[in-house]
């Protein structure tokens, strides 16, 4: 029998998380294994239960789910995070993003859009609903071309192999895609993935992305 792929929701609708838990327990490879009503709860569990991914609502009392998921990305790095939420606005994906989320969806996604995406955010690749990806992506190129404030380590200091790596980041591949087309192993993946980040002083992939298409290295 497969592995099934560990859940945990955050969201203080208990209403969202029956939903969610009855129709994500039907799949073959996903399990729910915690409910979280706000932010707090949300990291505590997920410190006790350290799943696979945590499904974060945005809006929720005592700790709002930007705020879990920085604590989250420091306390559980291993524990991908899936932002759901109803809000579209640049500013709370950015946000999101830079605490460390894997993916933004919006709560009106079908629901086997929630479920791949929670597939594709298990094995480390970044997910934007269209519509948030759209504004992301105007976002960026309203900004001027030169950063005011760039990493501290410039795309030349990446090696030819990193740029290549990272320009498929962007594209959304996973390791084992961007090992295939780079004819290397997914070890070897793994650590070009490291130096990347390590280099540009980023904390994830979904970062790295993002770093790849401001700066037309995609």
């Amino acid at each position: 029998m497969a592995v099934k792929s560990r859940v945990l929701l955050a969201d203080d609708h208990a209403i969202v998380r029956q939903g969610l838990k009855y129709f994500l327990n039907l799949q073959p490879d996903l399990e729910v294994v915690g409910e979280a009503a706000d932010g707090e709860e949300a990291l505590a569990l997920a410190r006790e239960l350290r799943p696979d991914i945590v499904l974060m609502d945005l809006i929720m009392p005592k700790m709002n789910g930007i705020e879990a998921t920085g604590f989250l990305r420091q306390s559980c790095p291993d524990t991908a995070v899936l932002v759901l939420t109803t809000f579209s606005e640049k500013d709370y994906v950015l946000s999101a993003i830079r605490a460390g989320a894997n993916g933004y969806l919006l709560k009106d996604a079908e629901p086997d859009r929630i479920a791949e995406a929670i597939r594709q955010a298990v094995r480390g690749v970044p997910q934007l609903d269209p519509s948030v990806a759209g504004q992301l992506m105007s976002h960026i190129a309203a900004e001027p071309a030169a950063p005011s404030a760039p990493p501290a380590e410039a795309p030349g200091k990446l090696t030819e192999r990193e740029l290549e790596v990272l320009a498929l980041l962007a594209k959304g591949r996973s390791n084992k895609e961007i090992a295939s087309l780079c004819t290397i192993s997914e070890k070897t993946v793994k650590t070009h993935v490291s130096s990347i980040l390590s280099k540009l002083g980023l904390s994830d992939r979904t970062q790295a992305a993002l770093y790849a298409v401001k700066h037309g290295l995609d």
